[in-house]
């Protein structure tokens, strides 16, 4: 029997386990990538797990969250992040150079090698037929310090992909697409690999977008194959030595087919507050929209900023709009200085922002109060924006760009200008904002720089036997690492100092949420489906561990954020019986006992004592995560 492309790559790595569908493997890892909203706590874990360097064949620490330097927290968090990649061996990529996924796909990125990253969109890099998954901030330093990654061996899922985009059309869509008919959910324990002969057609940035949105399905990543268009791709970046062909076996064998003819795709969009609320844009024709934002890591590529220029060209944003567009790295900025592309966005009123990934985490140019806003962004989340009553929808740059001329939402086949796309075979290479780590002997005498506002990790003792707490806050369906930790300007600078980004834990759903938990002392949590969606954010255990909650009882959880509730040792249960969610209510008293025996044997009770009931719970993890809760999680356990 043959195997699918994600098979062969997990073939090539696989150091422990079997490859069987349901089972848990390690894989070794090739490359690793951080950004500096979850930078500074992976290298505080990797500090404290006793290596002098790195093991991975390339690692790079990205600045591209936290740029607003509105105080000393964040260029001190850099400050950090720049000592230590020099310490340890870590190529440092500066504020300015660009979004670590598509800086990463450009410079650094190759077929068939691993590749972990502190960001959940880091399968972008799939696009070049790498296996590339997000991860947990720790689980990537101890990738770092040579240890394996352990996921549960995937499904396979296979979108063919038949026929050609319509003018107008572009790869955004056909995400938005696949989100319509698979939903936030559908892609949970998959790796998606796109196939076909629509993909023939579809360059390296186009599969780049379509591998960035594949998280929104909850897939463990999506994987296009190394072909051609991947060797010109590297070729134009002047890499094309490190290309090696990468496709599935004809007769690899799927869990699951679907099939999307691109020519029937129409423009779409992702309507507030979810990726998977997904319409034809014809459908909201009229409704008028007061801010449009073009970049982040999904599309911000030269390609999306050469037709953005074409069809702004010689035209004027309406009134109404407030146009940003950020570039998504420093070599496509000078393409459009050097070609004339980025005087056309400026002339048509656009606000040139930063390479870096800004609004799209709430960096700043956040709506106006209850503003509708038209972006190219992979989440809508409610609130993520900056603005919690905005109303933000997910579209293609084509789509943006026609919003952004005629005031509200458009169909950009009606705007549509054809782009001159040859310089996107002729890139201007600027490797300028790396900054490479020192030699080995150098680095042993070089000092780590750390600001006041970086503590240490928190330390938590061994899981307990008992748990007695309050259910201090029940929450529903699809919970989003952007609830339990707000990204933003106001939180994001707090990354270092969970003491202080607890002020902001859960306030999304309840403002008084971190002082009734400090006042409660241990806390359980009670949560719907796929609870923990989004981020990989571990800053979404980590605060919540530090404010004393010992358990997340959900139907069901997100792939990261349950194994970084793991690493921060909370137990992350399931209902045996999803309909007792139901059953509990916020500020019962709860209590499971047996805890450490319950672990081991993957189910223990839990006890409502407000109401007297005894409701059966479970708890899904192979031998290894159990060993790292009984420890109190991975840095206990790494000790």
């Amino acid at each position: 029997m043959g195997m699918t492309i994600a098979e062969k790559l997990i073939a090539a790595h696989i150091v422990e386990g079997e490859m069987i569908r349901g089972q848990e493997i390690a894989l070794r890892i090739d490359q690793t990538l951080t950004q500096d909203a979850t930078g500074t706590m992976a290298y505080l874990a990797l500090e404290g797990m006793g290596v002098e360097r790195v093991r991975t064949q390339k690692s790079v620490a990205y600045i591209d969250h936290n740029t607003l330097q509105c105080g000393f927290e964040n260029p001190d968090d850099h400050r950090y992040i720049q000592s230590v990649a020099a310490k340890y061996g870590v190529v440092y990529s500066r504020p300015g150079n660009g979004i670590c996924h598509q800086v990463h796909l450009e410079r650094f990125g190759r077929p068939g090698l691993t590749l972990i990253g502190s960001d959940s969109h880091t399968p972008t890099c799939g696009g070049l037929g790498m296996l590339a998954m997000g991860a947990g901030g720790m689980d990537v330093a101890a990738a770092m310090a040579g240890s394996a990654y352990h996921i549960v061996m995937p499904k396979m899922m296979k979108v063919v992909l038949t026929g050609r985009m319509q003018p107008g059309v572009s790869a955004k869509d056909l995400s938005l697409e696949l989100l319509r008919q698979i939903s936030v959910k559908g892609g949970v324990g998959y790796v998606v690999e796109w196939a076909g002969e629509g993909v023939r057609a579809l360059t390296v940035p186009e599969r780049a977008t379509i591998a960035n949105m594949g998280t929104e399905t909850g897939a463990t990543t999506t994987v296009f194959p190394s072909d051609e268009m991947t060797r010109r791709f590297l070729e134009t970046q002047g890499r094309g030595d490190v290309w090696a062909p990468l496709e599935s076996d004809p007769d690899a064998v799927y869990d699951k087919v679907i099939e999307i003819d691109a020519a029937q795709v129409p423009p779409l969009a992702a309507c507030p507050h979810s990726p998977d609320k997904v319409c034809p844009v014809a459908e909201l024709e009229g409704l008028e929209v007061s801010q449009v934002c073009i970049g982040s890591c999904t599309n911000s590529s030269l390609r999306d900023m050469l037709t953005v220029a074409a069809m702004l060209r010689g035209r004027r944003i309406a009134d109404n709009v407030s146009l940003s567009i950020s570039p998504g790295s420093r070599q496509t900025l000078e393409a459009l200085t050097a070609c004339g592309a980025l005087n056309d966005l400026v002339r048509a009123g656009a606000r040139i922002l930063e390479c870096a990934c800004g609004p799209c985490i709430g960096m700043g140019f956040s709506p106006s109060s209850g503003g509708v806003s038209f972006r190219t962004f992979n989440r809508n989340f409610e609130g993520r924006s900056g603005t919690k009553d905005a109303q933000v929808y997910l579209v293609s740059p084509e789509t943006a760009a026609a919003t952004a001329l005629a005031g509200h939402a458009a169909d950009p086949r009606a705007y549509w200008v054809e782009p001159d796309l040859s310089l996107t075979e002729h890139p201007l290479i600027d490797d300028s904002g790396f900054i490479l780590p020192l030699p080995p002997e150098e680095a042993k005498q070089a000092a780590v720089l750390r600001g006041p506002n970086i503590k240490p990790m928190p330390h938590w003792d061994a899981l307990e036997d008992e748990i007695a707490a309050h259910l201090t806050l029940k929450v529903g369906d699809n919970i989003t690492t952007d609830h339990i930790m707000p990204a933003g300007a106001k939180v994001l600078p707090y990354r270092s100092n969970i003491p202080k980004i607890s002020e902001f834990c859960f306030t999304a759903c309840d403002e008084r949420f971190p002082e009734r938990a400090k006042a409660n002392g241990s806390t359980i949590l009670v949560g719907g489906n796929n609870y923990g969606q989004g981020s990989s954010r571990e800053h979404a255990a980590l605060v919540p561990r530090y404010l004393g909650v010992r358990a997340v009882v959900a139907r069901s959880f997100a792939r990261i954020h349950k194994a970084n509730l793991v690493n921060a040792g909370i137990l992350p249960l399931t209902f045996a019986d999803p309909a007792d969610y139901d059953r509990v209510e916020q500020d019962d008293l709860l209590r499971i006992r047996g805890v450490r025996e319950g672990v081991l044997a993957g189910a223990m009770t839990l006890v409502d004592e407000t109401k007297g009931l005894e409701i059966p719970v479970e708890l899904d993890l192979d031998a290894r995560q159990k060993k790292l809760l009984l420890a109190g999680g991975l840095l206990n356990a790494m000790d």
